[in-house]
């Protein structure tokens, strides 16, 4: 068997943005990411179907993994031929003992890359608006390990080097030693008034800031309770924070915010929610797929084949056009085939999806991207006897088909996709759930009301509505609202509009009504 090869990857400090683009490619090549707690999950959210996860990180309660046992485990995997990504808080060469990695694997002859990533040392104190270096204050800095090997009879660290040298100090873990740390600065020449700062979970969302002095900063962070993960930094561009301090500004810091579209359409929404300073959590409780049922694909596909004789097609989603224009494809439908037919699209989404494909919708609401807004527009300008394609999902509502219908339109409503339950991720949602480090939940359509109530069940939540309305619930319209609102669930604010946009929007609060 031929041997696997081993990535050696850097995370980065915990924003799950911060990882390189190399780190990105080789998590999503892995056959194996073997990960501990300082690696966001987010990441592994990106690993390819199929490919495993091994924890080997510290849990309270549990064996703590020797590093020694994870240089094995290393080296076992890649002689099954499996492609290993180790993935490492911050950058593996700073403190992150790769090199004792990357040595047992030279020795069994099993190829490994080193991914540098972004150290704690510099990004965390950047994140709290210090910078470590400031041509007003100092032009050098020091990085170092505040927790040296406990079976050391002596210590590297040169203290008496260290107080008397003039650019910024960093600790790294090292504020369960804080009081020997500035106690040792001060006993050798330090000026005891030196500004300092501890930062525990820096680039998380639970970050957290004290700043001080090396005489007061040991009682400032035992008074905070102030827990590693964390770092220590002592210099005068502390005194930057007080006008440079940013990410806790943001609107949404501090907040983890539930996705639960499907992981196609998450995207706008995920960067929107990171771009105001909160933190998305995906959970796409819906999976869209095409049909599946012979006589619904034959409906499909006799529609698709005759365009021609449709004087209206209506999309009321971007996976209708997806899905109906992927079929054509199959097909070999060509689009010139719909050129008698106008068509009318809900709203700006699903204009822009149109738009792509080179066709210009001509009727599209001005607000309420919704079913009732779109048929009292099309009724203006539908005629009765003319036919109508409406490709849609499976759980469409049939405000339009009957609407249309009743109207005197000759309506073809078929299912071009389908929305089934997905648990993609589940466990560790549910987890993040009952351990409080999810504060607001979306629904983007009444199917992730649905399913992620279903989908809760599933996992063996005994009280899914109870769970949740501990949240803030978050809905994109109206319709959402009601359904929601029906299984028992409390809905904190509806979107004013319904787009991803205009959800955030109320999410961060620039809405002051609620719906």
């Amino acid at each position: 068997m031929n041997k696997g090869k081993v990535y050696l990857v850097g995370a980065g400090p915990g924003d799950p943005l911060l990882i390189t683009v190399r780190g990105m490619e080789a998590i999503r090549r892995a056959d194996v990411v073997v990960y501990d707690r300082l690696a966001n999950p987010r990441l592994l959210k990106q690993m390819k179907p199929g490919a495993e996860k091994i924890f080997v990180g510290k849990l309270p309660d549990k064996h703590m993994i020797k590093q020694e046992e994870i240089n094995r485990l290393l080296v076992d995997l890649a002689l099954q031929g499996k492609t290993v990504t180790r993935l490492k808080g911050g950058d593996p060469s700073v403190f992150g003992r790769v090199g004792e990695e990357a040595e047992l694997l030279a020795e069994n002859g099993i190829g490994f890359e080193i991914v540098p990533g972004i150290t704690s040392a510099i990004a965390v104190p950047a994140y709290a608006g210090i910078p470590v270096t400031h041509r007003d204050f100092t032009s050098s800095f020091s990085v170092v390990t505040g927790h040296e090997y406990p079976n050391k009879t002596y210590s590297n660290v040169n203290w008496d080097n260290l107080a008397h040298a003039s650019g910024t100090i960093i600790f790294l873990m090292g504020v369960a030693n804080i009081e020997t740390i500035c106690s040792q600065l001060i006993d050798h020449g330090r000026d005891p008034g030196t500004p300092a700062a501890v930062i525990r979970m820096g680039t998380w969302m639970e970050q957290r800031t004290v700043t001080g002095t090396l005489a007061t900063l040991t009682d400032l962070v035992k008074a905070a309770k102030m827990e590693s993960p964390a770092i220590i930094i002592v210099g005068d561009v502390v005194k930057l924070r007080e006008k440079l301090a940013w990410f806790e500004k943001r609107p949404l810091f501090g907040k983890r915010v539930l996705v639960t579209r499907a992981r196609e359409q998450a995207s706008e929404l995920v960067r929107l929610i990171d771009d105001q300073g909160g933190e998305a959590v995906e959970f796409p409780v819906i999976r869209i797929r095409r049909p599946e049922r012979e006589d619904i694909i034959r409906t499909l596909d006799e529609a698709l084949s005759n365009l021609e004789r449709y004087d209206w097609i209506l999309f009321t989603s971007v996976n209708g056009v997806e899905y109906t224009f992927g079929r054509m494809a199959e097909l070999r439908v060509d689009v010139r085939a719909m050129h008698r037919a106008k068509i009318a699209a809900v709203g700006p989404k699903t204009q822009e999806a149109l738009l792509a494909r080179g066709l210009i919708a001509d009727l599209v609401p001005h607000s309420s991207f919704q079913a009732e807004t779109l048929l009292d527009l099309m009724k203006q300008f539908v005629q009765p006897g003319e036919h109508v394609f409406f490709p849609k999902g499976d759980r469409a509502r049939p405000v339009l088909a009957e609407g249309l219908s009743r109207f005197g339109a000759r309506v073809t409503a078929v299912d071009v996709y389908e929305n089934t339950l997905s648990l993609e991720g589940g466990e560790e949602t549910l987890q993040m759930l009952h351990e409080g480090h999810i504060h607001a939940v979306t629904f983007t359509s009444s199917s992730t009301v649905t399913n992620l109530l279903e989908a809760l069940r599933t996992l063996g939540e005994p009280d899914p509505v109870g769970l949740l309305n501990k949240l803030e619930l978050f809905s994109i319209g109206p319709v959402t609202t009601e359904t929601a609102a029906k299984a028992g669930l409390i809905v904190r604010a509806t979107a004013a509009e319904a787009t991803v946009a205009s959800l955030v929007n109320r999410i961060v609060g620039f809405d002051a009504v609620t719906e």
